[in-house]
């Protein structure tokens, strides 16, 4: 049988990944796909030194998309400008596409799977989410019979590499930036990591899939960490919960929800105890339960898994008739719904609240009377006694759920009682129980 010829464009970390795994288990991938899986054209603007044996070289990548004799293109660039139009420049040529390019896929991907089904070409994009764990079939195949009532990850590295740093050695945020941008694990702007953009282009691909909804990035909700303190990842401790970067998309009776924010998390909780810069994500479903899923959600070759394995899948449908292919995302694309996105003044969840009092009588009561009016109960409470009588008094408060625009209101009343230090750290909670 004629072997499918790939084309790679981008030879950096995930693109040499690509090619070296392609090559190293070349034997066993045409065993799977059933033929032989071969790297004909790589395009890369710049030559970084690395050696693509048997595969042609060109400095302009669109000649990748335009070569007639590849099968399958593999976009590896990044980015949603010149990574777009070659993606679309490769559908309209009639290739498939294999991409781990997230936020390609959060933004424009509507687009992109509609030129795709015009085509009759597939789009695969299993690496654009948590690297090398294999979500996406997870949740597209694995459980095509339930009904998902939501999902949950931690689904940044560098965010919860910084978060446990925080937790195990008691070190200070910007302290442990650093160090994450020493590792590399972070950029020289960190800003797509540490404020939950990059969650929210993975997130939005998991809502979608899940719940067959149309991608819809802009109406992410997005929180970063740059303001939790050491404090509150003790705090959290002490009162039996982590703090995680987590990524929550759940279907309600009234819209979906599609958040990405701090959360504290019970320390029992198998996703609370991934660490470093593991990814792990929970999918909460009808009929099997709660499901979990963790592994290296970045790096070279653990993202060159993922790209493989869809080139696999690829080359295993080429014949196929494009209608009886595993849909894009998930459920049949006349077949989505139109289930809304909640804003997040309409969430409901449980809180934790840090305040730094002033030291006099009758502050707590005054505090608590908001809430009582507010209708939103106390679980638990933690006063710091200071040894100091003229510093600020750390007041930590759990509350039960609650719709956030209460909270929200609660809180702009407890602002004006003339009581706080410090603005209020306010971090929501998750018990992922159900």
């Amino acid at each position: 049988m004629k072997p499918v010829n790939v084309g790679i464009v981008g030879l950096g970390t995930v693109g040499t990944g690509t090619f070296n795994v392609l090559n190293r288990n070349r034997e066993d991938i045409a065993r799977r796909a059933g033929r032989e899986i071969v790297v004909t054209h790589v395009g890369a603007r710049r030559d970084n030194g690395f050696a693509t044996p048997g595969a042609k070289v060109s400095r302009d990548i669109f000649a990748v998309v335009n070569d007639p004799e590849v099968d399958i293109v593999v976009e590896l660039i990044g980015g949603t400008t010149v990574a777009r139009d070659l993606v679309m420049k490769a559908i309209e040529n009639g290739k498939h596409v294999v991409t781990a390019n997230k936020a390609l896929i959060a933004q424009y991907g509507n687009e992109v799977f509609a030129a795709a089904q015009k085509k009759g070409v597939n789009v695969a994009f299993e690496a654009a989410v948590a690297g090398g764990i294999p979500i996406i079939k997870a949740i597209r195949e694995g459980l095509a019979a339930n009904r998902i009532a939501w999902v949950a990850g931690i689904i940044n590295g560098t965010g919860n590499f910084i978060l446990t740093e925080m937790r195990d050695k008691g070190r200070d945020f910007n302290d442990v930036l650093k160090e994450a941008q020493a590792l590399g694990y972070a950029e020289a702007d960190p800003t797509f990591d540490v404020e939950g953009i990059d969650a929210a282009h993975k997130l939005t691909i998991l809502a979608s899939i899940a719940f067959g909804i149309p991608l819809q990035f802009e109406k992410a909700f997005t929180e970063g960490i740059t303001k939790i303190g050491r404090d509150d990842v003790a705090y959290a401790e002490e009162l039996g919960y982590r703090v995680k970067h987590l990524g929550v998309a759940r279907r309600t009776a009234n819209g979906v929800e599609l958040r990405v924010h701090p959360t504290l998390i019970p320390e029992a909780r198998l996703i609370a105890n991934v660490h470093g810069v593991m990814n792990a994500v929970m999918v909460m479903s009808d009929a099997v339960g709660p499901t979990f899923y963790s592994g290296r959600g970045a790096g070279s070759e653990p993202t060159a898994s993922a790209v493989v394995a869809d080139v696999i899948d690829v080359a295993r449908v080429l014949t196929t008739d494009p209608t009886n292919r595993v849909p894009h995302l998930a459920f049949q694309a006349d077949s989505l719904s139109d289930l809304p996105i909640l804003p997040i003044e309409e969430v409901e969840t449980a809180y934790y609240l840090r305040m730094d009092v002033k030291d006099h009588p009758g502050v707590l009561a005054k505090i608590a009377s908001v809430l009582s009016e507010g209708a939103i109960n106390i679980e638990a409470i933690i006063q710091k006694d200071q040894a100091d009588e003229t510093a600020p008094v750390p007041l930590i408060m759990l509350t039960r759920k609650v719709q956030e625009k209460k909270m929200n209101a609660a809180l702009d009343k407890i602002r004006k009682l003339d009581v706080l230090v410090n603005d209020i750290t306010r971090i929501r909670v998750e018990a992922l129980s159900q």
